[in-house]
């Protein structure tokens, strides 16, 4: 029964390496063969030479300065951070709200086997995150700093108390995540600020981290220091790796002894959990007007809906919502000196710094493409927008002005900000406002003829029309291809001659051109292509 019951947690989580949702099929032997491998590649090759490398950089400092448990500490902690993030969110769906949790209790399965099965799921995941730290470590410290039969064992046993460590906060935070969960209203928000949060921690470690790293190794002594006096359990530890005997039985006691208690929590609230129905609040149905809207406004909202309500969709076609008023920001707090830097460099070019902040802007608006998959997101159900009293052209007026309502309305702040740090004349700052602007409405449709050109509404997970669609592929690379083009014309090809006024008029009325052609095709094949999927 356990083995059956984890068979189908790992099928569960591996199912698009088993599955083709696209064909509605399973994979063939080979196919799925080599999306292990590529799996494995990327586990092992990217992320386990990535923290190899790390491994390398800090072992030998560290044992020469008779630091080893610095190095063990250090390491051990980023296994434990990677690990949980990595299986937090599987505990959370598959520990305790698992969309099957009626289905199987309905069973006569042993409500400890199926909450053991879970939990070993929950493991293996978490060791294989905190694996492809920690592993590599240890066999970077065996090679390069010492090898005996203490250390081995200490070693391997280091191993294992991470893992297990990592098992009981995955647990705990998955605990808290799924009673938070429950009390929720509205999820795909929490689904995104939390993503945001740690793409934006992500980026940061990984540019302090060399910093971090050389300080670290030039002031191995101190920092072990302060952490023997202030932070001793971290000491312990690390000790357990070079194989302390006194480390490895008092971190086993408290680790083990922590997973107890976990074990305890969990075997009481597991059934009042995965039987919850979430936030049921009884309301009382009060008379009250309903104001009429217009066909486009109720449209409109319906669009915002969709992207509101999937959190796909805002991260992967709405981060420039973030990533614009960011760089607005941004140029406040930094422009200055980049303009210095900037006609330090085009000194003998003239116009070739405002022309660059263009190019960022519209690169950062870019980074929004809610046209390009809208018609595929509609799916089989497209068929109730066509049957409803609208016309095609109102529909998809409304998905065109979702993405030039969340792109105009932050590159229109940027905007503002470039005018504060830069001293555009009102001619430049007019026609800069509109190419930035022109560009907004050339992105939005040339989305939209793509999402047009070529639907996908056969899927069967709304990540497939988001982001493995060639539309939404070609809609993201046609913006970075338009920003080059901006700034290749300009520098490389004599633009600069015309002068930055003339050479933005002219980029702006070509991009106003396109923008009036590709609307010609929308107004009368696309809506005619519409109507007809």
């Amino acid at each position: 029964m356990l083995k059956l019951l984890l068979k189908k947690q790992m099928t569960e989580i591996f199912r698009n390496y088993f599955y083709d949702q696209k064909k509605n099929r399973a994979r063939s032997k080979f196919g799925i063969f080599g999306y292990m491998v590529l799996f494995v590649l990327m586990m092992a090759g990217m992320l386990g030479g990535m923290f190899t490398y790390l491994s390398l950089t800090i072992c030998t400092p560290f044992a020469a300065a008779g630091m080893d448990w610095l190095y063990f500490a250090i390491m051990g902690l980023i296994a434990i951070l990677l690990g949980t993030f990595g299986s937090v969110f599987n505990t959370y769906s598959c520990l305790y709200l698992s969309k099957d949790n009626d289905l199987l209790l309905s069973m006569p399965i042993p409500v400890n086997i199926l909450m053991f099965s879970r939990l070993l799921t929950v493991y293996l995941m978490g060791l294989m995150y905190s694996s492809v730290v920690i592993i590599p470590a240890v066999a970077v410290y065996w090679i390069k700093a010492t090898l005996s039969l203490g250390v081995i064992l200490g070693s391997l046993l280091f191993i294992l108390l991470i893992s297990v460590f990592v098992l009981t906060l995955s647990c705990a935070l998955g605990f808290v995540v799924a009673k938070i969960s429950l009390k929720l209203k509205n999820k795909s928000f929490i689904t995104v600020i939390i993503s945001l949060a740690f793409f934006g921690a992500y980026y940061f470690f990984y540019f302090k981290a060399q910093t971090v790293i050389q300080k670290l190794i030039a002031n191995a002594a101190v920092y072990g220091a302060k952490i023997k006096g202030s932070a001793y359990p971290i000491y312990l530890f690390g000790r357990v790796g070079t194989g302390d005997l006194l480390a490895v039985i008092s971190v086993s006691a408290v680790i083990f002894g922590l997973f107890a208690v976990i074990w305890a929590v969990i075997s009481r609230s597991f059934l009042k959990i995965a039987t919850a129905s979430g936030n049921t609040s009884k309301r009382v149905y009060k008379e009250k007007a309903v104001k009429q809207r217009s066909a486009f406004s109720a449209l409109l909202v319906k669009e915002f809906g969709k992207f509101l309500s999937s959190p796909v969709y805002m991260l992967n076609c709405g981060l420039g919502i973030l990533l614009i008023p960011l760089g607005g920001v941004l140029l406040l707090w930094q422009g200055s000196s980049v303009i210095s830097i900037l006609n330090s460099i085009f000194g003998e070019r003239v116009g070739c710094t405002p022309l660059l902040l263009c190019a960022f802007v519209c690169m950062l608006a870019s980074m929004n493409d809610m046209a390009a998959p809208s018609v595929s997101l509609e799916g089989k159900n497209i068929w109730l927008m066509q049957s409803l009293p609208v016309t095609p052209l109102q529909v998809i007026y409304a998905k065109l002005s979702v993405q030039l309502i969340l792109t105009a309305v932050p590159v229109a702040f940027c905007i503002a900000c470039m005018a504060i740090i830069y001293p555009y004349t009102v001619i430049e700052l007019l026609l800069t406002a509109a190419l930035l602007l022109s560009y907004v409405l050339f992105s939005a449709l040339f989305g939209l003829f793509l999402g047009l050109k070529m639907p996908n509404l056969n899927w069967t997970s709304e990540i497939t029309p988001i982001k493995q669609s060639l539309s939404a592929m070609l809609a993201l690379f046609s913006g970075f291809g338009y920003t080059a083009l901006l700034c290749v014309g300009f520098m490389l090809l004599d633009g600069w001659k015309l002068g930055f006024t003339g050479y933005i008029a002219l980029f702006g009325a070509v991009t106003l051109i396109l923008c009036a052609i590709i609307w010609l095709w929308i107004k009368k094949s696309g809506s005619n292509r519409f109507a007809r999927l």
